[in-house]
Parts: structure tokens; sequence; C-alpha cells
């Protein structure tokens, strides 16, 4: 199934955090919290202005980005655990 969502809305796939701290220690499941970066997978066509002219989208398939802790709704499409968000919802894109 393929899936494209719509206006200004991304979809992110969580990029899995540090399974050890910087001393070392293993980090157990449990205790892990849900990493707030990830990468782009596909992204809408772009929000309308007030005049009804698309807005591009900043980010872009590929991107990796950062995002707030709390931000999206999680799906699983094919399989695959997923974030649905807006464009709005992404704080910045790692280089």
């Amino acid at each position: 199934m393929a899936f494209t969502p719509l206006h200004d809305r991304v979809v992110v796939r969580r990029v899995e955090g540090e399974e050890k701290t910087a001393g070392g220690l293993i980090i157990p499941e449990s205790a892990k919290e849900k990493p707030a970066e990830g990468e782009v997978v596909s992204v809408g066509a772009g929000a309308r202005d007030e005049g009804g002219n698309r807005v591009a989208m900043d980010v872009k398939a590929g991107d990796r980005v950062m995002f707030g802790k709390w931000s999206g709704t999680e799906v699983t499409i094919n399989g695959e655990e997923l974030l649905i968000m807006k464009e709005s919802d992404i704080m910045g894109i790692i280089a």
C-alpha cells in the first residue's frame, strides 16, 4: 500500500536511539525514551496560503529531522511504525 500525506503533513520514520550511555552502560529497552529524530519518508504537496497558492515544503523525503517529543500521530503502514505530523512540528533538519 502506498501512502502519501496531504497538505503540509509529513511521514517520519523514527531513528533508533543509542544502546549505550557515554560511559558504556547498556540502556535496557524499558528505560529508553523514544527518539526525537527521524528520517522523512514522504511529504505532502504543501499547504495553501490565503490567496490559494501552494506553499512549498521545506523538508523532502530522505531528510533527517528533529521534532518535538510528543509530536505526530503514530501509525502502522505496511507493518512499519511511522509518525504523521505537520511540517510545523519539525524543529529542524539535521545536516
